[in-house]
This record gives structure tokens, C-alpha cells and sequence, in this order.
């Protein structure tokens, strides 16, 4: 089964597919984003994102089908970053999601307190990111869980999604 753990930055996603990982003896799927923009000896620019989608891709060719596995991120993530900071998305990245399955989505409301980190950008428009987040996966019609509130209650409604898959 595949999971894929989608929302705005800092709304916790990381923190939840770890933790669902280890809780359900699963795997965890890191961000690429994250070690590709930490080495990055530049601004990140438009093209970038392309590159940072193939290497999201090929970490998720080393997922595996029969184990529970968690996705700390997923194609809507760069499709509405992209959107939302350059007004435009490649047409690598809009492929690559009309290609993307997952058994369910889990989509985490912003809702925790902001965490400061150099790769963050907009602690103010998190809101606003989070409703193209919900309107594109209701407009897609994927299948998604709102999780919300502190760690404990998000992984609680995750655990009912995940025990009736």
C-alpha cells in the first residue's frame, strides 16, 4: 500500500510519514527536495524543480508494492509550488502526477505551530496553500484524509484510514 503525506510546508509531513513508517512497520520515502536544495551553491530557480522531481521519482522506484510505505511528498506538492512561485509548471511535473498512484492521501492541515527552517519560505500563506492543496485533490477526486490537530490525533486518524486499506 501506498500513502502519500501532501499539505503545505511546515504542516507536519515529514514528522507523520516517519512516524507512520515506524509505527506500522512501513517505509519511509524522504523529500528530495530537501538534500537536492541543501546542496544547491544557488538560489533555487524554475528548472530546478524539474530536477528535483526526477529525484523524487527515481527514490520512489526503490519503494516496494507489499510493504506499507509512506510518502513525504508527492507531483500535487511540486505542481502547486511551482504554480504558486513561478505561475507556471513544467510539463515534466504535470506527467509525472497524472502518473503518480497511491492508495490514499493523507493531507495535513497547517494547523501546528510554524518551524523555522532556511527552506522555508511563507509562514503567512500557509493557509492559502493549504486550499489548492484541498481543491485540487477534490477536483482530481483522490482520495485523501484531512489529518489535523497535534501528533497524536493525526496518527490516530491515519491508523483508521490505514487498518481499513
Amino acid at each position: 500500500m501506498r500513502f502519500a503525506i501532501t499539505g503545505p510546508e511546515s504542516s507536519g509531513k515529514t514528522t507523520l510519514a516517519k512516524e507512520l513508517a515506524l509505527r506500522n512497520d512501513g517505509v519511509w520515502i524522504p523529500e528530495f527536495a530537501r538534500e537536492y536544495l541543501e546542496n544547491l551553491p544557488y538560489d533555487y530557480q524554475l528548472e530546478d524543480l524539474d530536477k528535483i522531481a526526477l529525484g523524487q521519482l527515481t527514490l520512489w522506484e526503490k519503494s516496494n508494492d507489499k510493504i506499507l510505505t509512506f510518502f513525504d511528498t508527492e507531483m500535487l506538492v511540486m505542481k502547486i509550488w511551482s504554480e504558486f512561485k513561478y505561475n507556471s509548471c513544467s510539463a515534466f511535473i504535470l506527467t509525472a502526477l497524472e502518473n503518480q498512484s497511491f492508495d490514499h492521501y493523507f493531507l495535513c492541515r497547517p494547523d501546528i505551530e510554524w518551524e523555522e527552517d532556511p527552506l522555508r519560505e511563507h509562514p503567512e500563506k500557509r493557509e492559502e496553500l493549504f486550499e489548492l492543496y484541498l481543491n485540487e485533490l477534490i477536483e482530481r477526486k483522490l482520495p485523501f484524509t484531512l489529518v489535523e490537530g497535534d501528533l497524536e490525533n493525526r496518527i490516530r486518524v491515519c491508523q483508521l484510514v490505514i487498518s481499513d486499506k
